[in-house]
């Protein structure tokens, strides 16, 4: 049927699991250290929305908003600050460790370093994150985004100070320009998206990721039953998946991963299940502007293979309606600002819960009166005209 979500589990395998020795606590201590050393940073809200979760169905919600995270109304410059970090001090000869903001900063780093230009594809908050990380960094970044780009989300990554443009490509395709870029002009390509001989950076990125995950289990007050993780390439996604179930081990919550219908290049990779990675092409027109992307990142599918429980493709409604109920919470619960990707997987697991076609899903899921579950906000309103012609208009209902 037309705008139904699918589901599928993963064969569970049984041999060697990659290894998460790059995500485990020790090191998310490290990054947010560096992250720390920020003038700027402080630690995003985990929202509680313990009444709507009452509503629902199941016992608490908790809502990791990233939409208050350095002032850019997203997670990704997290990955972008952290990878440009650990370029610029190998670059120098040092750990990051030794190499804090102030020190990247100064004068006498400046000289040595000289002049470098950041290169990256982004649908609007990468971009933002590295053409911020850049400016305060006192270095140069290039921004290309794939066309139908958000205007609003454009202005924010130029107003940071970098160059930046909507090409007539898609995300890949974007992906694709921006290393050709980076190979013929000697820029840093900074991308999430990883590859055969690019994949130092990538793994910065998502380690950079890590904050966020340490974050959230720093301040929740009890181990989730469940974490639902929306996906683009599979970064994030496997980063946070990667941090819990390093810390929880075998007894870790059930980790579903979410995409839109339109640009589910996991959900295929993990519905094929024959070792290949499997894309999605052409325009990918879901409102989720920030999970469109067709090629899967080969890092984050090595760990979600191994620790990621379910894959769900959804319909664009479903994140519509997440943006909807998050806004407006059940009362006495915290209101969280949430756009089209941010709100993906709360909207999927909203549906399922609320909707009696998905009854069998649910029981699969184990979601019931004593299941506390775990999101992340990844993006607050990035795309205003956007948001409110959701929100207020209602557009992208649920199809009758």
């Amino acid at each position: 049927m037309k705008d139904e979500l699918q589901l599928i589990q993963y064969p569970e395998n049984s041999d060697e699991k990659y290894n998460l020795d790059f995500m485990s606590l020790e090191n998310a201590k490290k990054v947010q250290a560096f992250h720390a050393s920020f003038p700027v940073y402080k630690e995003t809200p985990l929202a509680v929305l313990r009444e709507t979760a009452g509503l629902l169905g199941i016992d608490n919600i908790y809502v990791k908003d990233e939409s208050y995270r350095f002032g850019l109304n997203a997670f990704k410059v997290l990955g972008g600050s952290y990878a440009i970090g650990n370029y610029l001090a190998q670059k120098l000869g040092k750990t990051l460790s030794e190499m804090p903001y102030e020190r990247l900063v100064s004068e006498e780093v400046r000289k040595e370093l000289g002049d470098i230009t950041f290169v990256t594809a982004t649908d609007g908050n990468h971009g933002r994150g590295v053409a911020w990380t850049a400016g305060q960094l006192r270095q140069r970044a290039v921004v290309y985004m794939p066309k139908g780009s958000a205007a609003e989300r454009l202005e924010n990554i130029r107003a940071e100070g970098a160059e930046a443009s909507i090409t007539d490509l898609n995300y890949d395709g974007a992906v694709r320009l921006a290393n050709r870029q980076a190979q013929e002009k000697g820029w840093v390509m900074v991308q999430d998206t990883a590859w055969e001989g690019y994949e130092d950076i990538p793994q910065w990125i998502m380690q950079g990721y890590g904050t966020m995950g340490y974050e959230a289990y720093t301040q929740l007050p009890e181990k989730p039953t469940h974490i639902f993780l929306q996906a683009g390439v599979g970064s994030m996604a496997g980063a946070v998946a990667g941090f819990f179930a390093g810390v929880y081990g075998k007894d870790r919550p059930i980790i579903t991963i979410v995409e839109p219908d339109k640009a589910d290049c996991i959900f295929r990779t993990a519905k094929a299940a024959d070792g290949r990675l499997h894309f999605v092409t052409g325009d990918m027109d879901t409102i989720m502007a920030g999970l469109a992307c067709g090629e899967p990142c080969s890092i984050g599918w090595n760990v979600l293979k191994d620790y990621a429980d379910y894959f769900i493709s959804c319909p664009d409604y479903m994140a519509a309606q997440g943006m909807r109920i998050l806004g407006n919470p059940a009362a006495g619960d915290s209101r969280v600002i949430a756009g089209e990707s941010g709100a993906a997987a709360f909207g999927c697991v909203s549906e399922i819960l609320r909707n009696p076609r998905y009854a069998q899903i649910k029981e699969r899921l184990k979601l019931n009166k004593t299941s506390r579950a775990l999101f992340f906000n990844t993006e607050g309103d990035t795309d205003r005209e956007n948001y409110r012609s959701i929100v207020w208009d209602g557009i992208y209902g649920r199809p009758v």
